[in-house]
């Protein structure tokens, strides 16, 4: 052990405080990701999640030489009786957990070597909250055997950045044994590196695509990895909100969030990876990982990609490379889930087209995560920080990031971000509460709560407050979980009440200099999670519709997006090595959101009706999902969105169609959904020939069909939802229903509309014989020209208790 710096022993008499149980995690890497290095040791990295061989002699080495490390720095810090060691932590983690005073957990976390020292502390026991909010576990997983069965023998193909396999959520050990899979014949590459497999028997396949990155001269495989790797996070992320392993404890920081599981724990996923961490991807290699994975007997497909804005080399957005090969993925019988995009709240910012795809908008579910900053005037300031208190019923001098440089010089590197300890004066920020300013630095990654986090340990602050002074629309506040308190304050009013107070107090000489700081604070407990009733909504930041037909972004007559899922804070796996969040840099979990963790949902759920209905076609499980979604929260009011207001604040209003489809996803209702509008190649077909503007000869290279011109107008396709872009007069289309439940039933079809457009519907009611199908009609009258869409639905009640429900946007114009 190379020794350069000096302990110094704490007497056991000096310890006056009731010792605690505290984890101490240290610099250094695990046994199952340690790949070699130190001297003496050879690397012990375990490879495609196999059991580590606690019997190799590389393995029991390493992990002596890890403990000794532990022991090492207890003993030349304390002296011996003053702490107990209980556990050293050597295959998942390096570190160890001590019972220790308050004091010496201090002195531990001023010691180079150590990263975190770290209460054992237990909040409220919550899962990757999703599985819960949408009745999984007591409604949906029992049918199908519970949990250790939910997604069996399903496939899910993940287009994305990877997967680190090494995790938890991905381990096929100590797991039911998983049978043969004879319809997957999917590839596995070898770690370049171990030249070891990347799959088990959870991961079925694993292959990355980059020709057209490495052509582009975009690729480099030290950064990016030659293989299917996650070297971003995402990928690891999408796939573990699918299809992730139950059960997983999720510890960060040594505070327990829960478990976490995928929406269909038990399904195998399949990896394409065509997205890289520096330049995004290709639409080549992405066409060509769907096309592999096609080929290779995926059932499901989850892509958290799209084109940046409609695409420009077609005069249609369905017809595109990407487009066109999902086209072909569906006629193959592959269910395929998308996000909508990120460009909310404002209106045609989706990146998802085609009737043929499940475009997933994303929702913000019943979980939030709150904090507060108490000052010394007795305000108390909203914020946001999922970090611990401050020592309870004490308040601390509140110091500006500004006010305690070492040099004014060093005002080169925007201190008051708060990333660089070594620009500060630590005897002037020791034991307060550190001031920083979130600049638009944070905004684009160049800086992260996680380094301020490393500059307050560093420094021995108490804490930190960020600041945000003026915000731009579009700016997304997520809470960052810390290991020190911290709280993010994110209302520029509520900011300047923090700044206000602390110029009053604070005294100054001539120059401006501090003479003596004396405003105080005290930062809240944010751990625990706060549940909401007014859930779900819309999240700010998925895109909404309407869906545009062509890069001029013409109206298309065709609803977007299709359903909203979670997608706001979601638990979930990542990489150490992941990049995408700035905030979770060596992490094994990460909280983040994105209609990239909603499309996932979506996937997971459609693996557990696609268990349950192994012949359904993708547009039957579509159809179940959309139809049986709610448009209600759980308060009972209806679905509101995020929007902002005159002045750009956040405030919620009612939502559309454009903004959750049919509405919010359902599972257990749609596993059992009564009816469903099923549609085929064909039928996709159509609703191309039909679309105004799209050539016929453009179609047939794409789809090498020809035209034909029955359904006579797209709103005709046989969609569980109805839009017509340009009504004039009076417009009927026709809908196509089949009972897949397993009794004749009799619905009544009712039908609304706001008051600017009349609605019908023919026959009133109907009865269906199980597999039957028949057909109604639904027809529109223009009243008044308000010059915005009208937004109605059409309900089917079955007389065994099944509820059909298919949003209709119309949009009148003048004859």
């Amino acid at each position: 052990m190379d020794i350069r710096m000096i302990y110094f022993v704490v007497s056991a008499l000096l310890v006056t405080v009731t010792a605690q149980v505290y984890i101490v995690t240290m610099e250094g890497e695990p046994i199952i990701s340690y790949q070699g290095g130190e001297n003496g040791y050879e690397a012990t990295a375990v490879e495609s999640d196999e059991k580590i061989d606690t019997s190799s002699e590389l393995v029991t080495s390493y992990a002596r030489h890890l403990e000794r490390k532990h022991d090492m720095i207890l003993g030349m810090l304390f002296e011996e009786g003053s702490y107990k060691k209980l556990y050293s932590y050597k295959h998942l983690i390096n570190g160890f957990a001590a019972h220790i005073s308050p004091e010496q957990a201090e002195t531990l976390r001023r010691t180079p070597g150590v990263k975190s020292v770290n209460k054992d502390w237990k909040v409220r026991r919550l899962t990757t909250h999703t599985p819960q909010f949408l009745g999984l576990p007591t409604d949906v997983w029992p049918t199908g055997g519970g949990w250790e069965r939910a997604g069996e023998d399903i496939v899910i193909g993940f287009v994305d950045s990877g997967i680190y396999p090494h995790h938890p959520s991905f381990a096929s050990h100590h797991r039911l044994p998983y049978g043969p899979l004879p319809h997957y014949k999917g590839k596995c590459e070898e770690d370049p590196h171990t030249k070891k497999s990347f799959c088990n028997r959870k991961i079925v396949g694993a292959q990355h695509f980059a020709e057209a990155a490495k052509a582009a001269g975009a690729f480099n495989p030290n950064i990016d990895y030659a293989s299917p790797m996650d070297g971003d996070g995402h990928g690891s992320h999408t796939a573990a909100i699918a299809a992730g392993n139950n059960g997983i404890p999720l510890r960060m920081h040594g505070y327990e969030f829960g478990n976490a599981s995928g929406m269909a724990p038990r399904a195998r996923i399949a990896v394409y990876k065509a997205l890289y961490r520096l330049f995004g991807g290709f639409v080549a290699d992405v066409v060509a990982a769907i096309d592999q994975a096609v080929h290779d007997g995926v059932d499901i497909l989850s892509l958290s990609v799209g084109p940046n804005s409609p695409p420009t080399t077609t005069k249609t957005t369905f017809l595109n490379p990407f487009d066109a090969t999902l086209l072909g993925a569906v006629k193959a019988g592959v269910f395929v889930a998308q996000a909508a995009g990120n460009g909310g709240p404002f209106p045609k910012t989706l990146v998802s087209y085609s009737p043929w795809i499940m475009t997933v908008a994303a929702a913000i579910d019943d979980r939030r995560y709150k904090n507060h900053l108490t000052l010394g005037n007795g305000k108390m300031l909203a914020g946001m920080g999922l970090s611990p208190s401050t020592r309870p019923h004490k308040m601390y001098t509140l110091v500006s990031a500004n006010d305690v440089l070492l040099d004014s010089s060093v005002s080169k590197y925007n201190p008051s971000d708060c990333q660089r300890p070594e620009v500060f004066n630590k005897k002037l920020v020791e034991g307060k509460i550190l001031l920083c300013g979130y600049s638009f630095n944070f905004v684009v990654g160049t800086a992260s709560i996680k380094k301020v986090v490393a500059t307050v340990k560093h420094l021995g602050a108490a804490g930190f407050v960020l600041v945000v002074e003026n915000v731009s629309p579009g700016t997304k506040f997520d809470p960052v979980p810390s290991a020190v308190p911290g709280i993010l304050i994110t209302d520029v009013s509520k900011s300047m009440d923090l700044i206000d107070y602390y110029n009053v107090s604070t005294s100054r000489d001539w120059t401006g200099r501090v003479k003596s700081f004396n405003a105080q604070g005290s930062i809240g407990d944010g751990l625990a999670p706060v549940l909401h009733k007014s859930s779900p909504q819309v999240a700010l930041f998925s895109a909404r519709g309407p869906n545009t037909k062509d890069f001029s972004f013409q109206d298309a007559d065709l609803l977007k997006p299709d359903i909203l899922a979670p997608g706001y804070l979601i638990w979930a796996a990542w990489c150490p090595n992941g990049t995408d969040e700035a905030n979770y840099v060596g992490e094994g979990f990460a909280l983040i959101s994105g209609t990239s963790m909603a499309a996932p949902h979506i996937a997971g759920i459609a693996a557990l009706v696609k268990q349950k209905h192994p012949r359904w076609s993708p547009a039957a499980i579509k159809s179940a999902l959309m139809t049986t979604s709610k448009v209600v929260d759980r308060a009972g009011r209806l679905l509101q969105a995020q929007h902002y207001s005159d002045t750009e604040a956040v405030t919620l209003v009612k939502a559309t169609p454009f903004d959750y489809g049919s509405g919010h996803v359902n599972p257990s209702a749609a596993l059992d959904p009564g009816l469903v509008f099923d549609a085929g190649y064909e039928d996709y077909v159509g609703f191309l020939c039909t679309t105004p503007g799209i050539d016929a000869h453009e179609i047939r290279n794409y789809t090498n069909t020809p035209c034909n011109y029955e359904m006579k107008h797209p709103s005709n396709f046989n969609a569980p939802s109805i839009a017509i872009s340009h009504l004039v007069g009076t417009q009927t289309v026709t809908r196509r229903v089949k009972n897949v439940a397993e009794v004749e039933e009799t619905y009544t079809i009712t039908a609304r509309m706001q008051p600017s457009i009349a609605i019908e519907v023919n026959p009133p009611a109907m009865t269906l014989r199980p597999g039957a199908s028949r057909s109604f009609s639904v027809t529109l009258t223009v009243r008044s020209v308000s010059g915005v869409y009208s937004f109605g639905e059409v309900k089917l009640k079955g007389s065994r208790g099944h509820k059909v429900r298919i949003p209709v946007v119309a949009l009148g114009h003048k004859r």
